[in-house]
């Protein structure tokens, strides 16, 4: 970063401090020892300290964005399908170096110790991928079933994969070194998430479906190069008879 330009080593240096000490203890001194620069140039490139956050948080979703994009789906494509590139993708953004770096560290304390900054994140941020994610289950979930039950799924999707993303030194003690290099990688997890959830809504097979002679059916492991048809794991057809769903219409409280 020596040979970058000052407003990018300010929004560089600026990350990794927020992400460490928050916004309100995150000082421009600070920041600008960091960046090597002089403590006027927030003021001077940015107007103040919550300009620079505010553009910081800009940079940091870009990236995420930039770096790990939502595929152009065809018209065509199942709600199965977009499920997993959905959950794939988010992992990947949650996950996968670099931007397990400040980045997300950012992004999670802005979500965990929420400034007033947060609604502006929300918005422009948040809300346009779960308005995807809940289009996506509206076409897997039983017709008529309540908004509010869809949004609960929802965040059961994406709990199960921050899970990874906040729980990771838990998952280093818990988890052999091996093991989380074959199976706990973004490709393996979205399989497995998604999986999952397409089991506990009917749309998939149930656990109890695949071959308790090889647990891991229809899966490879990270190293193992791609699957069949350029997907990580693998249904063969057999499996794909729809399981009675854990949740129907008459069952949900309206």
């Amino acid at each position: 970063m020596a040979g970058a330009d000052v407003p990018t080593r300010l929004l560089q240096a600026a990350g990794r401090v927020f992400a460490d000490k928050g916004y309100q203890a995150a000082t421009v001194r600070d920041i600008c020892a960091e960046a090597g620069v002089n403590v006027a140039s927030v003021n001077y490139y940015f107007g103040d300290k919550s300009a620079l956050y505010v553009a910081v948080l800009t940079r940091a979703r870009q990236v995420r964005a930039e770096r790990y994009p939502l595929p152009r789906w065809s018209p065509g494509t199942s709600a199965d399908e977009r499920l997993r590139d959905f959950i794939g993708v988010m992992l990947q953004r949650m996950v996968a170096a670099p931007e397990s770096g400040w980045n997300t560290r950012l992004m999670l304390r802005e979500v965990l110790e929420p400034t007033g900054f947060c609604d502006r994140l929300v918005q422009q941020y948040f809300r346009p991928l779960f308005e995807i994610l809940v289009g996506i289950l509206r076409e897997l979930l039983p017709e008529g079933t309540p908004g509010h039950v869809v949004h609960q799924v929802g965040f059961s999707v994406i709990g199960q994969c921050l899970y990874y993303r906040v729980a990771q030194p838990v998952l280093a003690l818990l988890v052999p070194t091996e093991e989380r290099a074959a199976w706990f990688q973004p490709q393996q997890l979205a399989d497995h998430i998604t999986r999952m959830t397409l089991a506990a809504l009917g749309a998939g097979p149930t656990l109890k479906e695949l071959d308790a002679s090889a647990p891991d059916a229809g899966c490879v492991p990270a190293d193992a190069g791609p699957a069949r048809d350029g997907a990580a794991c693998v249904f063969d057809a057999p499996l794909l008879q729809r399981a009675e769903p854990l949740l129907s219409v008459d069952d949900v409280d309206h």
